[in-house]
């Protein structure tokens, strides 16, 4: 069982979480109406049509099964994993146009909470979980007879949400542009989550599943081709489903070929059809860029998507401004400690400890590791717990910690306002209020774009990924297909950023419960309760966020607290299963408790790849 506990983010500068969740009636400029012709209602009559295959066989065929009073186990399996191949058919336009009503159909399987709850803790809910991966847990890996009542209320669910998709189906029209964007973003989906086994994981029927997506694309696509581009997409679609149901064992897939063979190509068809349409359409701020081709391409994700707002992105006046202050020692209240202190270039902005050590007594060491800042801008939430929602609040509270920096924003604004080189500098980077004395949001915007500027997604991998076949070996070509499939590291570290922000739009950051002991020597579960202590839910005990994996090489020690010196240390307890494999009982622990059975080899594979991500 792999479960994970997701967090909504929505601070995207004022425009994307609205973009994601009005409806296509809805957009100014008449940009749906304009793009919604006979095709387009041809397309939105095949969604209906899937829609309502899906809940009348989910009705009429799995709910019969699971409510016999024998229930025969392998005709209830056969019976869900038919459900999911019909899901799989319309999820490229469910996910896409109502994603709040999907996610009720094929969430994950574990509570989630609104991110906005970080505002006020005391207001924090719970969303329950449903769907047809928790459908998955009572039939997988044995079929469950006592939830029998469960599993019957849970496929009750499935037909009763699925009512709300095709009622919204049924009367929103759909703009081309959408469509095509829908289609591109399905692509990525199956880069990422499909192949992963992200949301089958105890059933793994992931390649039959992609290829149904991908059929489901090529009916859709296929009406918006002329003569000369149909022969390249549908080439390129047909030959893509083709590897996938040749090569349908979970293990042994190679997903580096897929995507560089076939997926790639397939979203840089579909972009290219996107550039050729005529007419409005809405620009979304969303992390990873509306024009790109592939997941990989150079500048795919925007660095200030989770900036506060507009006034807040990076210029290089500020990130000139902001490489000065990460360096001035002046920042701390004793004059001693920089923010280079702990984030040292040379280590990714990290410092080699385990734990940092309190500012006024080198012998008392912080709670927590000292994460990378290498690619930091690619995230909703900060420090260990997700506790700040933007890198401005991260830097506010970092300076104001009494064990960190100990600074005072007041001494700061008296200090930078006193030295002409930094009078200077703040008129240059924010003109607007040049001469009116320099604000506390300067000095934190400063410091965070210097943080936005250190984004660098520019590894082997990435070249790799771009079409340089020989930058990876055969070892880390082995690895990254290991880390992709068996190892189900890329269940949590999604491709290509590696960290744990779900893609392919890029909203939510996840965290994970692991059970990670005291120490190598100790292992008792550590007491740092992480995010549960911000937010007061029992399923977030434990939890932490999902950071990155790039630049691993040189970011140890690692896990929050820094247990672990190696690699292969971490290795060894992921294989393990965690804290179950450690003895510690530990109820709402989300990784697999079982082991992965990895066997040294593999694990040397997996450690070669992940050294491959580092950033040039």
């Amino acid at each position: 069982m792999h479960r994970k506990i997701a967090v909504v983010a929505f601070l995207f500068t004022g425009v994307l979480l609205a973009a994601f969740t009005q409806h296509p009636g809805h957009y100014p400029d008449n940009a749906t109406q304009t793009q919604s012709g006979p095709r387009e209602r041809r397309v939105q009559k095949k969604i209906f049509s899937q829609l309502e295959s899906f809940r009348d066989y989910v009705r009429d065929t799995l709910y019969g099964e699971v409510s016999k009073t024998e229930v025969d186990t392998q005709r209830v399996r056969q019976a869900f994993l038919k459900s999911r191949l019909l899901f799989k058919a319309f999820e490229w336009a469910a996910a896409y146009f109502a994603a709040d009503l999907t996610d009720r159909l094929n969430g994950p399987p574990v509570q989630e909470i609104e991110n906005a709850d970080l505002l006020d803790p005391s207001m924090a809910r719970a969303i329950d979980p449903m769907g047809l991966q928790v459908i998955e847990e009572l039939i997988y890996p044995q079929y469950d007879a006592a939830a029998r009542e469960e599993l019957i209320r849970e496929v009750g669910h499935l037909v009763t949400n699925t009512e709300y998709l095709v009622s919204y189906f049924a009367d929103h029209p759909l703009a081309r542009w959408r469509i095509l964007d829908a289609a591109k973003l399905e692509v990525f989906r199956i880069i990422t989550l499909g192949i992963t086994g992200f949301d089958d994981a105890l059933s793994l029927n992931s390649m039959e599943e992609s290829a149904v997506s991908l059929e489901s694309l090529r009916d859709v696509l296929s009406r918006y081709l002329n003569q000369d581009k149909r022969v390249s997409l549908l080439q390129h679609l047909d030959a893509a489903i083709e590897y996938l149901r040749q090569n349908p064992d979970f293990d042994s897939f190679d997903r580096a070929a897929f995507i560089t063979r076939f997926a790639n190509k397939i979203s840089t068809g579909i972009a290219r059809l996107e550039q050729g349409l005529p007419g409005p359409r809405i620009k979304y701020n969303r992390m990873l860029r509306q024009e790109v081709s592939t997941l990989f391409d150079p500048g795919a994700f925007n660095v200030d998507a989770f900036s506060p707002g507009p006034e807040f992105h990076l210029t290089d006046a500020k990130v000139a401004l902001g490489e000065k202050l990460f360096y001035d020692a002046a920042l701390s209240g004793t004059g001693t400690r920089s923010c280079a202190s702990c984030h040292k270039p040379n280590l990714a902005y990290t410092d080699g400890l385990p734990k940092p050590a309190d500012i006024h007594d080198p012998e008392k060491p912080l709670v927590r590791n000292v994460p990378t800042l290498l690619n930091a801008a690619l995230q909703s939430n900060y420090f260990y717990d997700m506790r700040a929602l933007t890198l401005e609040d991260q830097i506010r509270d970092v300076i104001g910690n009494q064990q960190e920096m100990d600074g005072s924003m007041d001494a700061i604004l008296n200090h930078v306002s006193a030295d002409p080189s930094y009078q200077s500098l703040f008129a240059q980077a924010f003109p607007a209020t040049a001469g009116k004395g320099i604000r506390p949001d300067e000095v934190t915007n400063a410091l965070a774009s210097y943080i936005r500027s250190l984004t660098k997604l520019n590894s082997r991998f990435d070249e790799y990924m771009q079409g340089k076949e020989d930058a990876l070996s055969g070892q880390e070509l082995k690895g990254f297909n290991l880390f992709m499939g068996k190892a189900k590291c890329a269940t949590c570290h999604f491709i290509p950023l590696f960290n744990g922000v779900t893609p392919p739009k890029y909203v939510m950051s996840e965290t994970e419960v692991l059970g990670v002991p005291v120490s190598t020597a100790d292992s008792t579960l550590d007491p740092d309760r992480g995010y549960y202590d911000v937010i007061g839910i029992d399923s977030y005990r434990n939890a932490f966020k999902i950071p990155t994996v790039r630049n691993i090489l040189k970011t140890a020690p690692y896990m929050h607290n820094g247990a672990y010196q190696t690699l292969e240390e971490v290795m060894e307890f992921y294989d393990k299963g965690g804290a179950a494999g450690l003895g510690i009982n530990l109820p709402n622990q989300t990784l697999p408790e079982d082991s992965l059975q990895l066997t040294e080899p593999e694990k040397a594979d997996i450690i070669a790849f992940m050294k491959s991500l580092e950033s040039k």
